[in-house]
């Protein structure tokens, strides 16, 4: 194995492995650097949504994915009391030329882990390696690196080009802002996974209540389970914590940090606390993104997914639009002549759209439905909702969602 190659690509999440797919699928070969010692399995569930399964599809590996999850076919937003606001169908149900789907976050790395291991082969994947700075010359770029377990110094390694997807703490992104802190508003998130029934038919995307006292979303990501049809339902919580430090990532969490805030969400249709005391794994992580910048790219070098663009993690879309980078940047290098031009073409496309979202996100994400009802009821039970906001104008507020994050139906083609 030489120290050198064309494009070099730090960082062995999805965005990375997607955009070495994509570059491999137009016939051009990259190697990628990954700082985790191994990689299994990890976290918990993620949504696929309609235009992020187009880009899983045209990767090959959309029916595996949707396969290995479980469909979402309605999506459903409650009160805090449990009373219906409003639901709409999604996925195929609702038209689109692509499902929408749970699935396991681990589950769906190692779809696209193993599809990059036999693309790409299994000596262009390099783990333990942590990215610790680079610097540029006219001719490429230098890329420095320590093994993650011993903290020892590793070869330098050169490439012309260098595409960073080292996520939301991306040693790249560092380099060139150096200052730069995390967006943190005071709200701390607790995901898990829990064996339940089908809830609301099995197939259903559900909201309750709103950040400003306790949310809480929940939604299937394995089917059948035990042979008995049982599935494994994913939740996110997110309960504001104001004054308090944020929580780390993938830590165990523990329940009694946000049971408080569900402790009386009994519904006919789900006993709240009784489903979060039944969760098999608790991790904790901060809801946070980051201020978005002017540029990506300098040079021979520009970022990618949550490198690029960190968001609030609403909306199921930070997967979706790390696919969309992976893809533009690989159809811009596949046609270009000049690489460092062909970078910048491709910040052009894609910082508007994702500045967009992120402002989107931290402002009137999906569940803004959710806040706009509890404002204009007083956060009361009500008896006939249309007093206070009709279901088109609720329905409005979801299509705006979708189209500035690029899934409306006629957007996804």
């Amino acid at each position: 194995m030489t120290n050198s190659t064309d494009i070099a690509i730090i960082g062995a999440g999805i965005a990375g492995l997607a955009l070495a797919l994509g570059l491999r699928r137009r016939g051009l070969n990259s190697r990628i650097y990954e700082a985790a010692p191994e990689l299994k399995e990890l976290g918990v569930g993620i949504t696929i949504l309609p235009h992020a399964m187009r880009e899983l599809t045209t990767l090959g590996v959309g029916d595996k994915v949707a396969a290995a999850g479980v469909t979402n076919q309605v999506s459903a937003f409650f009160n805090r009391f449990g009373q219906l606001l409003y639901k709409e169908p999604r996925g195929r149900e609702a038209g689109y030329s692509y499902p929408e789907a749970g699935i396991h976050r681990g589950r769906l790395h190692s779809i696209l882990y193993d599809a990059a291991k036999a693309q790409l082969g299994e000596a262009n994947i390099l783990i333990n390696r942590r990215c610790t700075g680079l610097s540029q010359d006219a001719n490429g770029v230098t890329l420095f690196f320590e093994e993650t377990t011993s903290g020892a110094k590793l070869p330098e390694r050169r490439a012309k080009l260098v595409l960073a997807c080292d996520g939301i703490n991306s040693a790249v992104r560092r380099q060139f802002y150096p200052g730069e802190e995390l967006g943190f508003e005071g709200i701390n998130t607790w995901r898990g996974v829990a064996r339940h029934r089908p809830i609301l038919g099995g197939h259903a995307y559900i909201r309750i209540g709103s950040i400003k006292s306790g949310k809480l979303v929940i939604y299937p990501i394995i089917d059948d389970v035990d042979g008995d049809g049982t599935q494994l339902v994913n939740f996110t919580s997110e309960v504001p914590l104001f004054g308090k430090p944020k929580n780390d990532w993938n830590k165990p969490g523990k329940l009694e940090d946000f049971l408080h805030a569900y402790e009386n969400w009994h519904f006919d249709w789900l006993d709240v606390p009784q489903f979060l005391r039944n969760s098999e794994v608790i991790l904790e992580y901060p809801m946070v993104d980051r201020d978005p910048v002017k540029r990506w790219t300098f040079g021979r070098v520009t970022l990618a997914g949550d490198a690029a663009h960190p968001m609030y993690q609403r909306g199921s879309n930070g997967c979706a639009q790390a696919l969309i980078d992976a893809r533009v940047l690989a159809d811009i290098l596949a046609g270009a002549h000049n690489p460092e031009a062909a970078l910048r073409a491709y910040e052009d496309a894609r910082l508007g759209p994702t500045t967009n979202i992120v402002h989107t996100n931290r402002t009137t994400p999906p569940d803004f439905i959710n806040i706009k009802v509890e404002q204009l009821t007083g956060d009361a039970p009500f008896d006939d909702l249309d007093r206070f906001i009709t279901q088109d104008e609720l329905r409005a507020l979801s299509h705006n969602y979708k189209r500035i994050a690029g899934f409306a139906r006629q957007d996804v083609a």
